[in-house]
């Protein structure tokens, strides 16, 4: 397996991080060379500027915390966020529409901001903390089918946290050359290691330094 640090995107999505948080993060993730940095999308021209001559990508999230915005909003934020120098979207499924069985809607929904990404990495954030053993498998597969690059386990503001048994139902769902994201609720070693034994190929974690250095963390976003 890669070294630990490799697999985590150091989060924060705050809805009060300060330009000074922001760059906070950028330069822990630099020191600790983190796979990528996680922040809303009014941060991203800013942690783009910060580590556009480093190893660490800028990530960012799409229909965030919710998932309920209108198709047509999810793609112009990552339009947005593409033009600001975005290198990954996670991007927030209409989970209403899952339990709905609108199939058709969540896959086209998803497919547009795949679109609209140009080829540069879309993680789908499906929510298991919110989804029946079904549901995620069933989630899990549309959104491979609508041409995700990752599936994303969950935001970290809604209820439920990332475990071993969803990023085990969903690495049985997915199609070969599409990744798991294990997100909410990892916050040391031990669980990270956890998710990656059960397949995850990164880790949302707000946490991140905690995590490289055996401590514990203690925010989800």
């Amino acid at each position: 397996m890669k070294p630990i640090n490799k697999y985590i995107d150091h989060t924060n999505l705050k809805p009060f991080a300060t330009e000074a948080d922001i760059r906070k993060l950028c330069a822990e993730a630099a020191e600790h060379h983190f796979a990528s940095v996680c922040v809303n999308p009014a941060d991203v021209a800013l942690a783009h500027s910060i580590l556009k001559d480093t190893d660490v990508m800028t990530c960012t999230v799409i229909g965030f915390p919710l998932g309920k915005n209108v198709t047509a909003i999810k793609v112009e934020e990552t339009k947005a966020a593409y033009r600001d120098g975005c290198d990954e979207f996670d991007m927030v499924i209409n989970v209403g529409k899952l339990k709905d069985r609108d199939l058709d809607y969540v896959c086209a929904d998803i497919a547009a901001v795949v679109a609209a990404a140009q080829g540069k990495t879309v993680k789908v954030i499906i929510e298991t903390g919110l989804l029946t053993d079904e549901e995620i498998a069933l989630a899990t597969q549309i959104a491979c089918r609508a041409g995700a690059h990752f599936v994303k386990t969950c935001t970290g503001v809604n209820p439920g946290a990332a475990t071993v048994e969803a990023v085990t139902i969903m690495k049985n769902n997915v199609t070969p050359g599409v990744s798991i994201k294990a997100s909410g609720g990892v916050k040391t070693y031990e669980s990270a290691m956890a998710m990656i034994a059960a397949g995850a190929d990164r880790i949302g974690t707000s946490s991140g330094i905690a995590i490289v250095s055996g401590g514990v963390g203690t925010s989800d976003y």
